[in-house]
Parts: structure tokens; sequence; C-alpha cells
């Protein structure tokens, strides 16, 4: 059966359809043998007892057979057990044209219809088809040669078994096209099942995606409100940064000598506020089209999200080994995020690993006109099983209601938008590194018409 985890197989169809289609055709089996006592008393009334005995007979092996389907035993020999018990109507009747009138005997219909019954109601292949039918036409022979009257009417046996024959090649086209029908439709039924799984996860991904981007509304509401609070705060620090770098100039000799150190420490307070400004600025006030390639420095991006993530990195020494003269050219403000998700992704991993010395290194190459970037950190690492997937929209290994794994996703397409790749190398339970590429100034090959889409 289809189940939630995974499809049948064609074999597991093929048991299914033989357990229900041989307890169909023993049932009508049992009750066409018991029926044929009419026929024995109309044309053969001194063998009525004799027959009905049989008949009765015939039928409780029958039923023997179909209540051992119940057991472990009868279950795994589905088959074989149906290639016996349809055999027994046949010795039966031919057992029947022995007794009475050979090829003559009215009793060759049953023969017929047993043929057309299994060819027709039982899922078999051309194979035990073939052999039933061979089966049958030599009983009808066998019982007719070894009567006591022997034949009388030799044209007349060789018509019956001929005709024999042509249902029996019925029969055997009937289950050819009949298997090859039943494959087609596990097929079709097995898609159909992938296809409903692909749209089930679809669904998933699509509900995932509105909340995502209701969540990008509110964000993008409060990002409005934060931009004009930006502002707001950005004149009060500034006064304040002024009245204390005066404070200092101006101080009157008679005051405490701590008094410096004080001012020294406020200003520095101030100016520290007034960079997380200015860097909440550069990321909030996002550019696009044109405006949005620039030319900046590449340590400047990393300080901006090294100070936005600060509260994630306490307790992890991170080492910084970018040159002061690295420039690149892009989206100051995207590739501003990308390196936040990573260095947030790699705080989480490195807290969760519990190291005695944890770490984050970032580091750059440049080679063949592109900066190339590498962040590592001796956190958890990622399995192999994993690593195929961390790009994968909706991915995450954090706990639930942590992140909508977007992070490397949108990270992903910003580095394939500026022309670039990025890539993964992990070992388990010992470090991560992602690795990317940006351009140089002037060698950006930047699509912007195109949207963030991954």
């Amino acid at each position: 059966m289809f189940t939630a985890e995974h499809p049948e197989t064609f074999e597991e169809a093929q048991s299914r359809l033989t357990l229900f289609y041989s307890r169909v055709a023993a049932y009508a089996a049992i009750v066409l043998v018991l029926a044929g006592v009419g026929l024995d008393q109309a044309f053969y009334p001194d063998e009525a007892v004799k027959f009905g005995i049989a008949r009765v007979l015939v039928s409780v092996l029958i039923g023997l057979f179909m209540l051992s389907f119940r057991t472990d035993f009868g279950s795994k020999r589905l088959k074989s057990l149906t290639y016996i018990w349809v055999l027994f109507p046949q010795i039966m009747i031919a057992w029947m044209i022995y007794y009475t009138d050979g090829e003559s005997s009215v009793y060759f219909v049953g023969l017929a219809l047993a043929i057309s019954a299994i060819g027709v109601f039982l899922p078999l292949t051309y194979f035990p088809v073939a052999c039933f039918i061979i089966f049958t036409v030599g009983a009808y022979i066998t019982a007719c040669v070894m009567r006591s009257g022997g034949v009388e009417n030799w044209s007349q046996l060789l018509g019956q078994s001929l005709f024999l024959v042509f249902y029996g090649i019925v029969a055997i086209i009937v289950s050819i096209y009949g298997d090859r029908w039943r494959k087609h439709s596990h097929q079709l039924g097995v898609k159909v099942y992938r296809q409903a799984q692909d749209l089930a996860q679809s669904n998933k991904a699509l509900v995932a995606m509105q909340g995502e981007l209701l969540q990008r509304e509110k964000m993008a509401a409060v990002g409005t409100l934060a931009a004009g609070l930006l502002h707001e705060l950005g004149n009060p620090v500034n006064y304040s940064l002024m009245a204390v770098s005066l404070a200092a100039q101006k101080r009157p000799e008679k005051l405490p000598l701590d008094v410096d150190e004080n001012l020294a420490d406020a200003k520095e307070g101030l100016l520290r506020i007034q960079s997380i400004i200015n860097d909440l600025k550069t990321f909030a006030y996002e550019k696009r089209g044109d405006a949005a390639l620039q030319r900046f420095a590449l340590q400047k991006v990393v300080g901006s999200a090294l100070r936005l993530t600060g509260h994630e990195l306490k307790g992890i020494q991170v080492e910084v080994d970018i040159p002061i003269d690295t420039e690149v050219q892009g989206d100051e403000s995207a590739i501003t995020s990308v390196f936040i998700n990573l260095l947030s992704n790699a705080a989480s991993a490195v807290h969760k690993a519990g190291r005695e010395a944890p770490s984050i290194s970032i580091r750059q190459e440049t080679r063949a006109k592109r900066v190339h970037i590498f962040v590592r950190d001796n956190g958890v690492g990622i399995s192999p099983a994993l690593r195929a997937r961390v790009f994968d929209p909706f991915f995450t290994t954090r706990d639930l209601g942590v992140g909508l794994g977007l992070g490397l996703s949108v990270s992903h397409g910003i580095v394939s938008r500026h022309g670039g790749t990025m890539t993964v190398d992990s070992e388990e339970g010992g470090w991560t590194e992602f690795r990317f590429d940006l351009p140089v100034p002037n060698e950006l090959v930047y699509p912007v018409d195109v949207p963030v889409v991954t």
C-alpha cells in the first residue's frame, strides 16, 4: 500500500492483487462447483451422488486453501498455493469426463470456462497461465483416451482440444496485456504519489515563505522607524561628543586629574555609539541598481559586521587578517549582511561546541582579479549529509523558532549576484569554513535587474 513513508513496490502490489483476486476466484469457484449439482442431476442422474460428493470435497479443499492465506505459511506462499487450488476444479471435471461420455461429455464446457476465468480474473503472468492451459488440455485428452470405452470420435476430440487451445491463447494474450497494464498503472501510481509528496513539500515551503514575507513586511516597517530613530539619535550623540571634546580642551586646572580619564571614557563611548549608528545606517539604507555599485574597503565592512554581532561574539576570539588597503566593488549593505550571517552562524556553532579556546578567523586572498574571503570557526562542524543542503532555502540546524534557514540561502544569492561562488568545507566535530569571492573594483559582473531570489 502507498503510505506516508514510501510507495509500495510492484511486487508488493502484485502480491496484494493476487490475494484479493484469488479470494474472489475461490469464492466463485466454490459457488460454481456446488451449483453444478444441477447439471449432474439433469445430464447424468445415475452419477449425481458420486459427483456431488466430489464437488463437496473439491469445495472444501478450495476453502482450506483460502483459509491458509490468513496464516504466515499461506501469506508467504500465496502464488504457489493459488497455482495449486485452481487445478482442483479441472481435475474434478476431467474425472467426470472420464466417467461419462468422454469427448462428447457436456462437462467439456466447464474446462473452457475455467481457462477463460484464469486469464481474466487472476493477475497472473503468461507463463503460469500457459502451464495451466497445457495441464487442462492434457487432462481432457487423458480423460477421453483412458476411459473404458476409449475415444469414439477422434475428430470431435481434436476439434474440442483445439477449441480449448484457442481459449488458452486468448487467456495468454489477456494475461500479457493485463500484466503490462498493471505495471503501467503502478508506475503512474508511484508518479502521482511522488508528485503529491513534492506538492506537500512545496505547500509547506510556501507556508513558511508566507510567514517569512509577513515577517519581512514587519521588519521593513521597523526599518523605516529605525531609520528615523537613527537620524534622531545621531544629532544628540554628535552634540554630546562635541561637548565632551570642548570640556576636555577647556578643563579647569583645579578639577581632579581623573576627570581627564572620565572625559576620555565618555568620548570613547560616544564614538562607539556614533560608529554603531553609522553601521546601522549603512545596513538599513539598502541601495538599488547602479547606486548599489560602489568601491569600499573590505576591512570596513568586516568591522561593521563585527560590531553588529558583538553580543553574539562575546567570549570568542576573532582574528581578522585583511589588509587595510583591500578594496572590493559591489553592494556594501548586502555584503555586510553576508558577513553578519556568517559570523552569527559561526558564533552559534562555536558556543554549541563549548571549546576552551573558541575562535573565528577571517582572512582573504587576491587571485585573478577576485578577492577570496575565508570565514572559519572551530565549532561543531557540519556532517557530510547536511553539507550539501546548507544553502537550501528553509534548511536550518538551529532549534525550532530560532531561525527560518534563509540566511545562507540569501547570502549565496548575494554572492552569485556579484559574479562569485560560495562554498563550505567542514570536519564534523572540528571546524567549518565558508569561502566566497568578490570582484576587485571595475571588474564586477552584476545583473542589477535580477532580484535576490534563491
